[in-house]
């Protein structure tokens, strides 16, 4: 059956000029934790077509910057926005921070999806992985405190990314936004970059 876009969501993002229906999850999300402020730094891994890049550049502002990657373009023209086109699996730590000309971001998004193919597992495994390599940035790009926001489908190797997260970035929580439709198998996991005790405790 084809895939029909005109759904409610669909047709606010249109309404709202925004290129994708999903910038209703992040603005959701973002309500409920407050993950985006003024002057922040902001990467969005699969940044096309620019739904969460929008809405992050109106939140953190003139003083913010938010870069965007993907394989596929970006049309947003603005001041405090950067784009990269390449893969995320082939662009090093280093690279975004010296194509950025920060030294840090304060959040790390992805909304990285596959292409589906109607295998469910294999679906949910290429998730995994492109999950794994946004939490391998986020770790590395991440202030102390610094917000990791990103999508996976639920499986099998579900639980394992979980704790790959709690052990790697930080205490976790699990986000379903009322956006997401009811056929689909996404999740998001929400983390805070642990801030390291700088206190001698003598262990």
């Amino acid at each position: 059956m084809a895939y029909k876009p005109r759904d409610h969501y669909a047709k606010r993002a249109k309404e709202e000029k925004y290129p994708a229906r999903s910038v209703y999850k992040l603005k959701e999300a973002d309500q409920k934790y407050h993950l985006l402020r003024s002057g922040q730094k902001v990467l969005d891994l699969g940044a096309s077509p620019g739904s969460w890049s929008k809405y992050a550049l109106e939140k953190v502002g003139k003083k913010g910057l938010v870069v965007g990657i993907d394989l596929n373009p970006v049309k947003i023209n603005h001041p405090r926005f950067l784009f990269l086109k390449g893969d995320i699996f082939e662009l090093s730590p280093e690279e975004i921070l010296r194509e950025a000309n920060v030294e840090y971001f304060d959040v790390v998004l992805s909304d990285m999806a596959p292409k589906t193919t109607g295998d469910r597992s294999g679906d949910h495994f290429r998730s995994i992985a492109l999950a794994e390599r946004a939490l391998f940035l986020a770790e590395r790009l991440l202030k102390p405190g610094g917000v990791f926001f990103v999508k996976v489908f639920e499986g099998e190797a579900f639980p394992n990314f979980v704790e790959e997260v709690k052990n790697r970035i930080g205490p976790v929580k699990r986000f379903r936004p009322k956006s997401t439709r009811a056929s689909s198998r996404e999740i998001f996991v929400l983390t805070h970059k642990k801030v390291k005790d700088t206190k001698n405790r003598g262990d």
